[in-house]
């Protein structure tokens, strides 16, 4: 599997397999691309599938952190290239979380509608804060309580950037860490009772990088820091696709709710909405079969055969 190299020197990694009409493929926060393996390899005769992975993760772990650039920007600097790299023109996006996120920012900054011919746009908001204005950011009416855990999170981190991973920090700032971890996953999850195993999990340190976003403290701090201090309104610029756009929304979503998934949805007159009634954020865990199901419809409608020679 093939490493590009960045504009800062770094080499990310992109997985591809496929042929076709090209698919970029981008994931939400900690997932790797081996993780689209069982919705997306099924049309690989008609697909050319590329999935990069995010610095600090998977392949591309040991990619450094990019001064004076957040997250977001980082990762669509890091598109930018790879799309140029590949000399690709015109392809479909599927975007997740994150990383549709990440296709919003270069929708608003870098015109990249002019090379998508369909978007698929899984459960995420265009602002992440909640505010007068918009009131369907992260976490929606508890939007508070995530930024005050954040900021504490933030505020621990930052005090030990000298350290490499997590797991070699002190006890009792592991222990620290876990704990406001467990109330950001509260927050997802109104039955504490289910919550036991993921607080013996986060109180172990060889398992605590399953499920925080990330076993480095300065990835984890970088991460935390995009989405407490991530300002921007992408409505304006997603609402400019004149591609095929479709939207797939959890209705159980604790961290973008629904309402807004809705609006953003009905602000694209050419857009179609698939709903997952039993899921939140994670479609693609909680209801697989009919996130296969409806993966592999979106493709077939933006499938752009080739004329056939005689």
């Amino acid at each position: 599997m093939p490493f590009y190299r960045m504009p800062d020197g770094e080499q990310l990694f992109v997985r591809e397999y496929g042929q076709g009409q090209p698919v970029l493929v981008l994931s939400g926060l900690g997932m790797l691309s081996w993780q689209w393996k069982a919705f997306l390899y099924p049309h690989q005769k008609n697909f050319r599938f590329i999935i990069p992975e995010w610095r600090g993760f998977g392949a591309s772990s040991r990619c450094k952190i990019p001064p004076d650039l957040d997250a977001i920007s980082s990762h669509w600097l890091d598109i930018q290239s790879v799309v140029q790299q590949l000399n690709l023109d015109k392809f479909i996006v599927i975007a997740y979380s994150m990383g549709a996120t990440t296709t919003m920012h270069g929708l608003h900054y870098g015109n990249f509608a002019k090379h998508i011919t369909a978007y698929l746009h899984i459960d995420q908001t265009p602002k992440i804060p909640v505010d007068d204005a918009w009131a369907f950011g992260l976490f929606g009416p508890r939007h508070q309580e995530f930024i005050d855990i954040l900021q504490q999170l933030s505020a621990l981190l930052a005090q030990y950037q000298q350290v490499e991973l997590i797991r070699n920090l002190d006890v009792s700032v592991r222990k620290h860490i876990a704990t406001l971890w467990l109330k950001f996953i509260q927050l997802q999850n109104e039955q504490k009772y289910s919550l036991k195993a993921f607080e013996f999990i986060l109180n172990q340190p060889r398992l605590q990088s399953l499920l925080l976003p990330s076993s480095r403290v300065d990835y984890m701090a970088w991460y935390i820091n995009n989405y407490l201090y991530h300002r921007e309104d992408y409505r304006e610029a997603l609402a400019q696709l004149s591609c095929p756009v479709t939207f797939f929304s959890g209705v159980q979503s604790k961290l973008y709710p629904i309402e807004g998934q809705h609006l953003i949805a009905q602000s694209l007159p050419q857009a179609k909405q698939v709903l997952f009634s039993k899921s939140g954020h994670t479609p693609l865990l909680t209801e697989p079969l009919k996130f296969a199901k409806e993966l592999g419809v979106f493709l077939k409608e933006n499938t752009q055969f080739s004329p056939v020679v005689v």
